[in-house]
């Protein structure tokens, strides 16, 4: 076992500080009591200076830096916000968008249609949640939720236009003129 993987409980032997007992870990340090001078001193774990008298095995799995990046991106992952399962229209499913500028000299862009859709399901579900806290908001009052309110019905409304999209009239977009 080398001696950056010693679990807690190992025996360790210093040249100066003397037999010492790993007793903390971190992904970086031992914290080692040595009773010669009754002190706990933090050491680096990939510090070549000391033996091992006593392995014990870690009774966890020692973590690196990636481990902890990779946890941490799944975990955001994981709690991130999600549109809802919206289904978009059969006749637009494997389709593409394709924008083409005036300048034939420039390039197009051509973007799947469930790329495209899924955009505009999180535009509105933001949407949804812009309103939630307007309603919500403790230091508004009615006048200005109402306010607020008419722009976020009219930006609805702008996005009926992608209507044609949804497979179902319910998940549509509702301007002010719908219910």
């Amino acid at each position: 076992m080398e001696a950056s993987e010693l679990g807690i409980g190992s025996r360790i032997g210093h040249p100066k500080f003397g037999s010492g007992i790993i007793v903390a870990i971190d992904g970086i340090y031992y914290k080692i009591y040595f009773s010669s001078g009754e002190e706990v001193k933090t050491i680096a774990r990939d510090y070549e200076g000391f033996t091992v008298e006593e392995a014990k095995v870690p009774d966890f799995p020692m973590l690196t830096m990636k481990d902890v990046e990779k946890a941490i991106r799944e975990a955001l992952l994981q709690t991130a916000e999600r549109a809802p399962l919206i289904p978009l229209g059969g006749k637009w499913m494997g389709g593409t968008v394709t924008f083409n500028p005036s300048d034939p000299s420039l390039l197009g862009k051509e973007v799947p249609m469930s790329t495209f859709f899924h955009k505009i399901v999180m535009v509105r579900e933001k949407l949804r949640v812009l309103e939630q806290n307007i309603n919500n908001h403790p230091k508004l009052d009615d006048e200005d939720r109402v306010n607020l309110q008419q722009y976020i019905t009219r930006a609805y409304g702008s996005l009926t236009t992608f209507n044609i999209l949804f497979a179902y009239k319910e998940d549509q977009f509702k301007g002010s003129g719908k219910e």
